[in-house]
């Protein structure tokens, strides 16, 4: 295994920085995978069940898994948007009918309409038999009130002062989420604040509130039944472009990376990864690629260096950083990541992913796995019952 180019002590240095008090103010519970056993017979799972050692859970996922044949099985790992700059709703809605996708994302749009549209989703996948969908949002601080029109008001996240502000606004954007069937929220950002693009929507304004901040806004909503994403992995702050447009490198060290071993040990459950290249650096050099394409930052760094066993969801790969890559969809589920997020042609995702999946044991045997975290994390909302 190699090793990480930010050795122990030096993790240790910078977790230090953090103030004795924000440290005991984060109070975030530590819900990684535990080895005990839970009886849970007739009784319903939440979202601190899926990291726990649970054979009820475990057997759950299996005979979920069992009952789904190839087409829902790769429909689970792709997820389009709907809304302003999203797909056309036409679009959307035959795509659910045809089975070829397992969730959406809200992308612009008001609370009314998403709603609505969730209902109907809803109703036509009960209809199909075919398992719930995540709908997820890129709902920030800095963000959620221009993604979802009507939405409650709350602060920016470079605007919050403290770490009960923070609680706060993870807890009325829950209570927004859960009011539209949103049930998968694309945030906190972790990045450092230097970035134009990403940096003002982080809690990087005050270096050390990054980590305790981010903790309690995952915390709070997790407690409140909303998957939360830590983003932009392995680390947006420190370069100097727009990932949007273009793909951007990390020169050397992966300095950002020191954000995340702590939010995993406290349980996140997603973690976003950016289509940033890493340049110069003898262990993880992606060769060009975005890190979203690449198995050395993926399987390698953050789940088995870093021991990440939630879902990993790739950002948007129709941005200009990753799209011209060709058959990117398949790279990224290839690289280790469960969903690809916004396929240019999410028709063409789908073809390609299951001619891979019939066709190469290896790549089945890894989105099997990828497939059967995604079923648990359903499980554990509560939507598959």
């Amino acid at each position: 295994m190699r090793k990480l180019l930010i050795t122990l002590p030096v993790l240790a240095v910078s977790f230090c920085a953090c103030s004795q008090k924000q440290q005991e103010e984060s109070q975030v519970k530590t819900v990684k995978k535990q080895e005990v056993s839970h009886d849970t017979k007739g009784h319903s799972f939440t979202l601190k069940d899926f990291y726990t050692s649970n054979s009820d859970l475990d057997k759950k996922v299996e005979e979920y898994f069992a009952k789904l044949d190839d087409t829902s099985k790769v429909a689970q790992v792709i997820m389009p948007a709907m809304g302003r700059l999203g797909q056309p709703t036409e679009t959307i809605f035959r795509l659910v009918r045809e089975r070829k996708i397992g969730g959406i994302l809200m992308l612009n749009g008001t609370k009314e309409q998403f709603k609505s549209w969730i209902d109907s989703i809803n109703d036509i996948n009960q209809q199909l038999g075919v398992p719930a969908f995540l709908y997820s949002a890129d709902a920030e601080p800095s963000l959620i009130n221009r993604k979802i029109t009507g939405s409650e008001p709350v602060k920016k996240a470079n605007e919050l002062k403290t770490i009960e502000e923070v609680r706060e606004c993870a807890k009325t954007i829950s209570e927004e989420l859960k009011a539209i069937g949103i049930n998968y929220n694309f945030a906190p950002v972790v990045d450092m604040s230097p970035n134009k693009t990403v940096g003002w929507r982080s809690f990087g304004a005050v270096p050390e509130n990054i980590i305790p901040w981010s903790a309690a806004f995952i915390q709070t909503s997790q407690e409140n039944g909303i998957i939360a994403t830590a983003k932009h992995f392995p680390g947006h702050g420190l370069v100097s472009g727009d990932t949007h447009k273009s793909l951007q490198s990390i020169d050397g060290e992966l300095k950002e990376i020191q954000n995340y071993p702590p939010l995993i040990r406290d349980g996140v459950l997603s973690i976003m990864v950016g289509h940033l290249a890493v340049v110069n650096n003898p262990n993880y050099n992606t060769n060009g690629l975005p890190a979203t394409l690449s198995k050395k930052i993926v399987t390698d760094l953050l789940r088995k260096e870093m021991k990440f066993d939630g879902i990993v969801v790739t950002d948007a790969l129709n941005m200009g950083g990753v799209a011209s890559v060709p058959n990117c969809d398949v790279k990224a589920i290839e690289a280790g990541c469960d969903i690809a997020l916004m396929p240019v042609n999410t028709d063409k995702a789908f073809k390609d992913i299951i001619a891979k999946y019939q066709s190469d044991n290896a790549f089945k045997t890894q989105m099997d796995t990828s497939v059967k975290r995604i079923i648990r994390m359903k499980i554990c909302l509560g939507i598959l019952k």
